[in-house]
């Protein structure tokens, strides 16, 4: 069954509300491990960012200085508008299409009230204004979506089968736990040129939850200014493409268990200037790590970037904790303004056990220009491999606690900005350039001009299941698109 509706409509109804064991709001740097994923429910409700109202005008500025040469970004005055759908009411949905295929084209979709019940939002979509289930296929064209209330997410896709198509379109957000594209349980989510904003809490642009799914998201802008809303929260499969991303208070992009982000020719804006516990000290533009909330399984993580950049304002670049994760760059442009800030680090935090819950990362840089130092602490590993003209300009491991691996393939040169303290090393003799440092490998000082051989590090696996490959090898890296692991956190069966 098709239909196209261009005309104003009630609000349907949603499931009824169900107790359930967590309260997710879909943000980081969560509270004790145990609970869902990082903000309590009441902290949430209670703390709507104060930097929204100051930071919305400036983001906007600093986004369309960096786009001049990408496609000029939607506005709702670029949208005719026919129609107009709303609701009003707690815990129900402006537009429900369930296990039909439906069109909605140039109509504005507005969505006030809240819902009393942070799972049923997060994970099943109760108070989204827009909301596809039970294998639906939902069209959105030039629509204009915006929610005002706690756990009112934008447009939702849940459920196997399940699968959202939205272009030429805005969505904006004002509640705290108020994604702006969402998607659990396994659904589908394909987005092209869309202009997202939240000012809320936990309320990332393109954000998933339990069970995850797979996201497609093509042009447009994404941008969050709450605490605890990076421009993308990854307990999915999610690749963006040709887009602007970005966070004015949280990390930009947060990827979860075993779940992916895969960026391409994307600008990442990120000014991580605000915390949400004090379950980490670092602030950082990308995130890697497992909550151990039970919200995404466990085991490898996935992030991917080729072209584009990224930009970070405060901290590091890459952050790694509690989990096991493979990084690939090629040819990206990597701007770290914080001069104390590092390009990687991997560590232990407050999620996980302690002993087992540092970061095990393999990180492959193609065709890269790349400065920064790494820091890898004495329970986390690296396997580190330059390759196509790479070229590194860095300090690793100065501490000189962690277990590191470097190789450096023909053509490409690691040059040392401070002392350094590597397990193995692969390289030809002119790989290296000293410049005036010394290299330690397994505390053995490097000659100048020598050629290695060394072995990649094998990552431990802890008794909980996690921290790298079932055998504990270093992973292969990804063949492209970030595809779908299956793997995905499952959510409770919805009655």
């Amino acid at each position: 069954m098709k239909r196209n509706r261009l005309i104003k409509a009630t609000a349907l109804a949603a499931s009824a509300s169900i107790a359930l064991a967590f309260a997710s709001c879909g943000a980081i740097d969560s509270t004790p491990a145990g609970t869902s994923e990082t903000q309590t429910e009441t902290e949430a409700a209670e703390t709507t960012s104060a930097t929204a109202a100051t930071t919305t005008n400036e983001s906007y500025e600093t986004t369309e200085e960096t786009e001049s040469t990408q496609k000029p970004v939607i506005t709702e005055g670029d949208i005719t508008i026919n129609g107009e759908i709303d609701s009003s009411a707690d815990s129900e949905h402006a537009v429900e299409v369930s296990g039909e295929t439906e069109e909605y084209s140039n109509v504005k979709i507005s969505k006030t009230g809240d819902s009393d019940s942070g799972d049923e939002a997060d994970f099943y979509g109760d108070n989204a204004a827009v909301f596809a289930t039970d294998g639906a296929t939902l069209t959105l064209t030039n629509v204009v979506v915006s929610t005002d209330g706690t756990h009112a997410n934008g447009v939702f896709s849940y459920g196997e089968g399940t699968t959202v198509n939205i272009s030429d379109s805005v969505i904006t957000t004002d509640g705290n736990c108020s994604g702006g594209l969402m998607t659990t349980g396994g659904g589908t989510m394909n987005a092209s040129n869309l202009n997202i904003h939240t000012t809320g809490n936990s309320s990332a642009a393109i954000r998933s939850d339990r069970g995850g799914g797979t996201v497609n998201v093509t042009g447009g802008q994404y941008v969050t200014d709450g605490r605890g809303s990076p421009a993308v929260y990854s307990t999915a499969d999610i690749t963006v493409s040709d887009a602007v991303l970005q966070s004015t208070v949280s990390e930009g992009i947060v990827v979860e268990g075993r779940n992916s982000v895969t960026l391409n020719n994307v600008t990442l804006i990120a000014d991580n200037n605000q915390k949400n516990s004090d379950k980490s000290s670092v602030y950082k533009a990308v995130m890697i790590y497992q909550s151990m909330s039970g919200d995404a399984k466990e085991g490898r993580a996935s992030f991917t970037m080729t072209g584009g950049s990224i930009t970070n304002a405060n901290g590091d670049v890459f952050y790694v904790n509690n989990t096991v994760t493979t990084i690939v760059l090629e040819d990206v442009e990597i701007i770290n303004q914080d001069q104390d800030g590092v390009f990687l680090r991997a560590e232990a935090a407050g999620w996980g056990s302690e002993g087992s819950n540092g970061g095990k990362v393999d990180l492959y840089l193609t065709n890269q220009t790349l400065e920064g130092d790494i820091a890898v602490d004495d329970i986390s590993y690296l396997n580190m491999y330059l390759t196509s003209g790479t070229t590194y300009e860095g300090a690793i491991n100065a501490d000189n606690e962690g277990t590191i691996y470097v190789e450096i393939g023909k053509g490409s040169k690691w040059t040392l900005t401070g002392d350094s303290y590597i397990t193995s090393l692969t390289c030809d003799a002119d790989a290296i350039d000293l410049n005036g440092h010394t290299l330690y490998i397994n505390g053995v000082a490097y000659t100048q001009g020598s050629a290695q051989t060394g072995e990649a590090v094998e990552f431990p696996v802890s008794s909980s299941g996690h921290g790298g490959n079932s055998d504990g090898e270093p992973g292969e890296p990804p063949d492209g698109g970030g595809g779908s692991h299956g793997e995905h956190g499952d959510p409770p069966p919805k009655p």
